[in-house]
């Protein structure tokens, strides 16, 4: 508890000195939700940064999202959170609806697999204390990235627009640096807590909220969600990029079983990396995306990839090891099988360890009074500075509304299992065209991705196709909104 505690405080002045949109070039990995799920992190550490994050090439960018459903919450937290102190200016995270304290403090319904249980581990008091200071460092996430100003990545989607002399980016921009949102803080106001709410819950409209569920002017209309959450059409999506002169929207919050999918005349890219919790299936698979100047890589685990390296802790023989530190080990849980000789010792000497956990008690007492003062110390500084506002309700309400909507995505991506039983599945590379003038219709979008589309990727040794990736031709829209995406053999 204490070593989390202290990778919070030292993660909070980091995050708080960056903008609320921050502009990234690539080559950048972009990766969705993770929701506590530390077997996908490992096979994206194996495979996307397998010498090290320092050593790959590139940024790395999270979309949010990565506490509650999986049981590995508070894991994925620090792990995060340790790469984002080393490399400040390489690691960047963005924030998810799951990174407010409305969704993550949801225990009624998330049960043990939601964050604030999985902090009870530490006792209630210390264990709330670690889930609140983890909220603080979710307070100061981003709520937007830009790569190589074409590519807007974001967790939810694009906001509605609250001012008229302003653009979204803007708007986004203007967001309080500490920003509560669901609920809020006193110091945010209205608009913002709208455009930050945006951010982190909006979808694509479906095709039938395209036809009669959107603004046909703003383009933005309910989310199938609830809760007050909104969904952004087709318009919206090309008033949004013309304005900016965007191409591309990257974004998460949408379960789907092939890792990423598109919608939008391929103009929106969903991207998810946690195959698990979502009811996607036993064949789900996590994906990531690759943004490498003039390409778009596809990188995702098969449901047949198993982690090549065992992630475990080391053992060792307790054959020669003093009595003493043997019985050490086993009250700290860490001999899993105690020889017969070693128990009829215990037995023994059971007078003589009356002591010892006196003394254990003693340093545990310690323990905590060391990190109640810390934690006062805590409330008097800047963290204590900023109150929730309580009496004001939130943007959109989680308890009425649904964890994924029906999918709104247009085509997912197709897939074909690698040669090797043991690999990544090799993706099919997607070419779309669009007549020009009816970006509007989706109708008139057509895909030409059948077998002969589809190509192995197999790598070497006996785990057959290591690497599948489908790779799409980043081509940069016209003022128009006229847009499309070219397969790469």
């Amino acid at each position: 508890a204490k070593d989390l505690l202290d990778l919070c405080a030292r993660t909070r002045p980091l995050l708080e000195c960056e903008p609320r949109v921050v502009f990234l070039q690539s080559p950048c990995y972009v990766f969705g939700d993770l929701h506590g799920n530390l077997e996908d992190l490992h096979f994206f550490s194996d495979n996307v940064w397998r010498l090290g994050m320092s050593l790959t090439a590139g940024n790395f960018l999270f979309l949010g999202d990565y506490v509650d459903r999986g049981m590995s919450g508070l894991e994925v937290v620090a792990y995060l959170m340790v790469m984002k102190i080393s490399m400040p200016n390489k690691v960047h995270l963005l924030r998810g609806n799951h990174e407010t304290r409305d969704v993550n403090g949801w225990e009624e319904h998330y049960g043990i697999r939601s964050f604030i249980s999985q902090c009870q581990r530490f006792g209630p008091e210390i264990g709330y204390r670690v889930w609140e200071e983890t909220n603080q460092v979710f307070d100061r996430l981003p709520l937007a990235a830009v790569i190589d100003q074409e590519i807007f990545c974001v967790h939810g989607g694009i906001p509605r627009s609250v001012s008229t002399n302003r653009s979204q980016i803007e708007d986004i921009l203007s967001v309080p640096a500490v920003a509560g949102i669901n609920p809020p803080y006193e110091h945010e106001r209205d608009g913002q807590q709208q455009v930050a709410s945006d951010c982190i819950w909006s979808d694509p409209a479906s095709e039938e909220q395209e036809k009669n569920g959107v603004d046909p002017e703003s383009g933005f209309g309910e989310s199938l969600r609830g809760g007050g959450a909104i969904c952004f059409g087709n318009r919206a999506v090309t008033n949004f990029l013309s304005q900016h002169g965007f191409s591309y929207i990257l974004r998460a919050h949408e379960a789907h079983a092939d890792g990423v999918a598109i919608s939008k005349g391929a103009r929106v890219f969903t991207v998810f990396s946690t195959s698990k919790d979502h009811n996607q299936g036993c064949q789900a698979m996590a994906g990531c995306i690759l943004v490498d100047f003039e390409k778009m890589q596809v990188i995702n685990r098969s449901p047949a990839y198993r982690n090549q390296y065992i992630h475990r802790r080391d053992s060792i023989s307790l054959t020669g090891m003093d009595p003493a530190d043997i019985d050490t080990r086993a009250r700290l849980g860490l001999v899993t099988d105690l020889p017969v000789e070693c128990q009829y010792q215990e037995e023994e000497s059971d007078d003589g360890l009356a002591g010892h956990e006196e003394e254990w008690e003693e340093d545990d007492d310690d323990y905590e009074d060391d990190l109640e003062n810390e934690m006062d110390e805590d409330d008097e500084g800047t963290v204590g500075r900023y109150v929730l506002d309580t009496r004001r309700s939130s943007s959109v309400d989680p308890t009425t509304t649904v964890s994924s909507p029906e999918s709104s995505m247009r085509y997912g991506v197709n897939t074909k299992r690698g040669a090797g039983g043991n690999g990544m599945a090799a993706l099919s590379p997607l070419k779309e065209s669009f007549k020009e003038g009816e970006e509007e219709d989706d109708e008139t979008s057509t895909v030409d991705a059948g077998e002969g589309d589809i190509e192995n990727w197999e790598g070497g040794g006996e785990n057959g196709s290591l690497l599948g990736c489908g790779t799409w031709r980043r081509m940069r829209a016209s003022a128009e909104g006229d847009n499309s995406v070219e397969a790469l053999s």
